[in-house]
């Protein structure tokens, strides 16, 4: 490790891009990406059959057309911890930063509730079913996924009573049919869960999105929609208003801060006099005017894709994002649109300032054997098939999602997190909502906020976090089975329960020190964990400053001679070495070496 390197990301921020006046429909990324719950019950295969009677349950508890948890957990028949659960991710995803349950504190969520056309769009989008992963094309690079012994060897000590007796179940099948049948490829694909995966680029993602809306559509508009009086259900109309309620779903414009609203778009609902309110119109006329935007946004896509498969690079971009960034770490894929992705850092350590990222979102891919700062104010983050890395995210605003992750450690203060299919890895929560765990894990841990860097504080306050708020050890887990995904699971499985996380001994917890390479610029004011520590860690750290207090003065005291301090000398500077190697500590070493 010779040859670290700590890479200090100094270029200017991407500039906004020139209006476009002919602009695309685009689908709400963040709606399909952490607006998802694995809750069985709210899994419908046929939501406008299931949805049409629970709406009208909901509107008739309804006050000025908000929906509380317990009206939600009497109408979907869950527990008031999912009823809040579904609050939480809903405010968490909404389009409208003015909204009541945006700017509801914790306290006030569950009374505050939800827009009943809001929540409705975010039940109906639960039926949706996320784009499989595609693997790599180099398959020497997964070698690993295919092992030449069996695919159990190795793995199932490690397995929860369930999980073992789930896989072990298909052991017999899978051996023989060499997976060649569904129940052992699903088997294998639980045990190899946390496999390397990648990403579907965002082009492919946006195409399975709006195809998946212009299926359902004209269900989701006659849900939104009114009946004209006297002419009965079939004569459906759109007002302006609940017309705006589809910008959970769709949306024109670059940014997804900066977007105008929904029906400004339209040639129906633009320039209406806001004194006055907008005639409502047909629901077919708003069907068949986003239909042909979400078919003319379809058709540019498969345009660029074709372009780029029949290039002469014959890649696809998220291959060439990944290229670039392994020749060049420190080179992030610049996006006008959409988050900023950091992807196939390796082997290195990266710093993003706030002038980098500000305001935006950002998705941590592919990266290993690294450490990456990410200071700055965010929206959203992503964290995905990762290992071997230390990730530190600033202030996450409104939800963080750590996905196929293996022995990583996170550090973030956020409002929200959710862990899906990680193993072995270690997170240091700031977190004003319960942790959520879904999927198939293994060995999670879970620790109290350890850091600081010293404009900490204002990001906090400029995205709305809480310090005096931590649920870092209230995790909660789910499902160990995504009915998001797009695989067919055996019977029984889906009622398995995610294995949640442990806490962190406390003579194990440690304070990670973040370097201020930043010095000479303007400093912020924090100088201290702005999250308080929980009194058993405290009192660990205390009694570990006493503990080294007093192994120094004994050293001071104890007469040596010369050589023989020398070899103690030398003693512990091996040990140490030896413990910074096995914790992983000598990269933030690297790191603190370039401050």
């Amino acid at each position: 490790m010779t040859d670290e390197q700590v890479l200090v990301d100094q270029s200017p921020p991407p500039s906004a891009p020139d209006p476009n006046p002919n602009p695309l429909i685009h689908p709400r990324r963040v709606s399909f990406e952490h607006g998802l719950l694995p809750i069985q019950k709210l899994a419908f295969t046929d939501p406008i059959q299931t949805l049409a009677p629970i709406k009208q349950k909901l509107a008739d508890a309804a006050s000025n057309n908000r929906v509380g948890s317990d009206a939600i957990a009497e109408a979907l028949q869950i527990s008031g911890d999912h009823a809040r659960l579904v609050l939480e991710t809903l405010g968490s995803v909404l389009h409208s930063e003015g909204d009541p349950l945006v700017r509801a504190k914790p306290e006030e969520v569950d009374s505050v509730g939800a827009d009943l056309r809001d929540l409705v769009l975010f039940l109906y989008v639960q039926s949706y079913k996320k784009l499989t992963p595609r693997t790599h094309k180099d398959s020497a690079a997964v070698a690993d996924v295919w092992p030449s012994t069996s695919a159990f060897d190795g793995y199932l000590s490690a397995l929860s009573p369930i999980q073992a007796n789930i896989r072990l179940s298909f052991a017999w099948c899978f051996e023989r049919h060499a997976l060649s049948c569904m129940y052992c490829t699903y088997a294998f694909g639980l045990v190899r869960s946390n496999s390397r995966r990648f990403m579907p680029s965002q082009a492919d993602d946006e195409a399975h999105q709006l195809s998946y809306l212009q299926k359902h559509l004209a269900n989701i508009i006659s849900l939104i929609g009114e009946p004209v009086e006297g002419e009965g259900e079939e004569s459906l109309v759109i007002s302006m208003e609940a017309f705006e309620h589809l910008g959970f779903l769709v949306q024109f414009g670059d940014k997804g801060s900066d977007v105008s609203p929904l029906s400004q778009a339209t040639p129906f609902f633009a320039n209406s006099d806001p004194d006055m309110p907008a005639v409502p119109v047909p629901a077919s006329q708003a069907l068949d005017w986003l239909l042909q935007n979400i078919a003319s946004a379809l058709e540019s896509i498969t345009e660029g894709i074709s372009g780029k498969e029949n290039g002469p690079s014959n890649t696809s971009d998220q291959d060439d994002a990944m290229s670039d960034a392994c020749a060049a770490p420190n080179k992030v894929a610049p996006s006008g649109r959409g988050p900023c992705l950091i992807e196939g850092v390796s082997k290195t350590s990266l710093v993003k300032q706030a002038s980098d990222l500000r305001g935006r979102s950002v998705k941590v891919v592919n990266c290993h054997d690294s450490v990456i700062y990410l200071l700055a104010p965010l929206r959203y983050a992503t964290v995905h098939g990762c290992s071997d890395t230390t990730i530190v995210l600033g202030a996450v605003g409104k939800a963080l999602r750590v996905e196929h992750c293996e022995r990583v450690h996170v550090i973030a203060a956020s409002k929200r997190v959710c862990i899906a299919n990680c193993r072995e890895c270690v997170f240091f929560l700031g977190v004003n909502q319960r942790p959520l765990i879904v999927g198939d894990n293994h060995k999670l841990q879970v620790a109290p906020y350890n850091t600081y860097y010293s404009h900490l504080g204002e990001h906090m306050s400029e995205v709305g976090l809480e310090s005096t708020i931590n649920k870092w050890d209230k995790p909660l887990a789910l499902g160990a089975v995504d009915p998001h995904d797009s695989l067919s699971h055996p019977a029984g499985v889906a009622d398995a329960q995610a294995e949640s996380a442990a806490c962190v001994d406390p003579d194990q917890f440690v304070n990670f020190l973040i370097p201020n390479w930043f010095s000479g610029e303007d400093t912020g004011s924090t100088k201290d964990n702005p999250f308080p520590l929980p009194d058993p860690y405290m009192a660990a750290q205390q009694r570990n400053l006493k503990n080294l207090d007093e192994t120094r003065r004994s050293l001071r005291e104890t007469p040596l001679e010369e050589n023989r301090k020398k070899e103690l000398s030398s003693a512990l500077h091996v040990y140490f070495k030896d413990w910074l190697y096995a914790s992983g500590n000598i990269r933030q070493l690297y790191c603190l070496q370039g401050d």
